[in-house]
């Protein structure tokens, strides 16, 4: 009877153990912090994006590359690159003086400037604003054709300033987050200047686009 029964007993220990997995020490996680790996959430684009925590120094944000293409180790803060906030965007495609008094580095014509424009663009601009730059074409608006994002493409934004471009990159506005903690001060404009490039496919080259200039001493 005993060694029948043992056999019978570990089988039955095992089925119930192979039920329940890791339930148990979930239910007992729930009772102390009030959550467990079985119940978390997820949330859809824009739905709670968070800046980088106050006062922390990100690799790409706090710190500039000394120049295009420069591996970032961490160099100090360039002193001619003013900070901004959402605050300083100011007027809509035009912005605050501060914003205005921005300097694109890199000549809208280097074409190793709208390469790296265009393998960024892919990475964190085409998901809402499509590879065309027409955000109703981007694949989140199959998802919230009500949150299509700016026609990049478009006359309204070929009219932006490349500074305002930048600043919106780096900052942030309304539904879009700042990208400033991901991407590097020279990625940005090399962005702008893609941007730029599929405002002329689309016949809609802006007039008075910022040429490039030297970038001053610390950018």
């Amino acid at each position: 009877m005993t060694s029948s029964y043992l056999p019978r007993a570990l089988f039955t220990a095992l089925a119930i153990a192979a039920l329940t997995g890791c339930k148990p020490l979930d239910d007992g996680m729930v009772r102390i912090f009030g959550r467990s790996m079985r119940d978390q959430r997820s949330f859809d684009p824009y739905e709670n994006t968070r800046p980088s925590p106050e006062n922390s120094i990100s690799f790409s944000s706090g710190n500039y590359p000394t120049n295009f293409g420069v591996v970032n180790i961490g160099q100090p803060e360039g002193a001619s690159i003013p900070k901004l906030t959402q605050a300083d965007l100011g007027l809509p495609g035009i912005g605050s003086l501060v914003v205005q008094g921005l300097t694109n580095p890199l000549d809208p014509a280097d074409s190793r400037s709208r390469e790296r424009g265009a393998e960024l663009y892919g990475r964190f601009c085409t998901v809402c604003h499509g590879e065309d730059g027409v955000g109703a074409n981007a694949s989140i608006a199959d998802k919230h054709p009500t949150l299509s994002a700016y026609n990049l493409s478009g006359v309204q934004v070929a009219a932006y300033s490349d500074q305002y471009l930048y600043a919106m990159i780096r900052v942030g506005r309304g539904l879009m987050p700042e990208y400033g903690s991901r991407i590097t001060h020279f990625d940005r404009w090399s962005i702008v200047n893609y941007v730029r490039e599929l405002q002329s496919q689309a016949g809609n080259a802006p007039e008075n686009s910022m040429s490039g200039d030297n970038p001053p001493a610390g950018e």
